[in-house]
């Protein structure tokens, strides 16, 4: 790879994850991987305001981190939503999710969700690993706790994570051009995605005493596996809420549209108006694919179900052949081998 596709590479991913908010929201695809190295390259990733160009600059080692971050948020979005009409999928042109999440929607609101949250966790993974000189490990967490365990480890310094996100990814839904009642859900979400790991954060423990005994244990602070942070901001979109921009003094606030719902809170996730039925290709509107050709569930009533993926087409069965590991036995010492097996199965695609 050249260096000059090296710095594609970076282009296309940096101006995805900072892009939100803008007209066209890009989340990169990682086709090829550079290193985001010196100050020169910030000045270079077009899509960046001002005030993300000098934090970049001020910020070079941890823009590597960041990176790991936009992909990390790709893949949980095509996980959490691969039985769904709208499957995070991505496009071959840029903007690689076409319009389909700038537009006040329940999935623009999980999209900004868990980007701001992946950045916050990339970064904060990449302190306690020894990455970054800036930061490390949280030292705020030592002495011993009330249960009596000794907080010893490296605890997850998820405090410079969120910080760092709030202040990058946050920062041009602050900036001016930015529709309000856009920027407020936006900012919301942001906050939604980064609160499902500081909700979550866990304590982790190694016992060392003699044979296995504990009578010493210390412990420390961890963030969730990030599918756990997938799983939980998943939920808040199955239940997120619509709301509307309103003037409550001198403050424009956030509101439930329908007023017998009750509150949101920092937690949920909010949304302006209702998505579309993404049943259709619509050539207007990139990222509009439709769900002709994709698999269904025959016998599921839920979304992945032929009846609801395909909107009342119809959908066309086929037998395929399939190969998948069998009669796996464990070898001293120690590696599994197994058998390939092949099979024919029936696959069910929507017209």
């Amino acid at each position: 790879m050249t260096k000059r596709d090296s710095t594609c590479s970076i282009i296309c991913l940096v101006y995805t994850i900072f892009s939100v908010g803008v007209e066209s929201w890009y989340l990169a695809k990682l086709s090829s991987v550079g290193s985001i190295s010196d100050e020169e390259t910030c000045e270079r990733l077009r899509g960046l305001i001002q005030r993300q160009v000098q934090i970049c600059k001020r910020s070079v080692e941890v823009m590597d981190a960041v990176r790991r971050g936009a992909q990390l948020a790709i893949d949980e979005c095509q996980f959490q939503f691969r039985n769904r009409r709208w499957n995070c999928s991505t496009l071959e042109t840029m903007p690689v999710f076409g319009r389909v999440v700038t537009q006040g929607t329940r999935e623009a609101a999980f999209v900004y969700a868990i980007s701001a949250a992946s950045v916050a966790f990339a970064v904060t993974r990449a302190c306690s690993s020894g990455e970054l000189e800036k930061c490390g490990c949280d030292r705020t967490v030592h002495g011993v706790s009330p249960e009596g365990f000794q907080w010893s480890g490296c605890s997850d310094n998820i405090a410079y994570g969120v910080a760092f996100s709030q202040s990058f990814i946050d920062v041009r839904e602050r900036s001016k051009g930015q529709s309000p009642s856009k920027a407020l859900m936006n900012l919301h979400n942001n906050e939604a995605g980064r609160k499902a790991i500081l909700s979550h954060m866990r304590v982790e423990c190694k016992c060392h005493g003699v044979s296995g005994s504990c009578e010493v244990k210390t412990c420390w602070k961890a963030m969730p596996p990030f599918r756990k942070v997938g799983n939980v901001i998943k939920e808040k979109f199955d239940g997120a809420t619509e709301v509307e921009q309103r003037k409550v003094g001198t403050t424009k606030v956030l509101v439930p549209r329908n007023s017998q719902f009750k509150p949101h809170t920092d937690e949920d996730l909010v949304y302006l108006e209702p998505s579309p039925d993404f049943c259709d290709h619509d050539p207007r509107t990139p990222g509009m694919l439709g769900t002709a050709g994709r698999q269904c569930n025959r016998t599921s009533k839920a979304i992945d179900g032929c009846e609801l993926m395909c909107c009342g087409r119809g959908f066309q069965t086929e037998e395929v052949e399939v190969v998948d590991r069998c009669s796996c036995k464990f070898h001293w010492c120690c590696y599994v081998k197994c058998k390939q097996c092949r099979k024919m199965v029936e696959m069910h695609t929507c017209r």
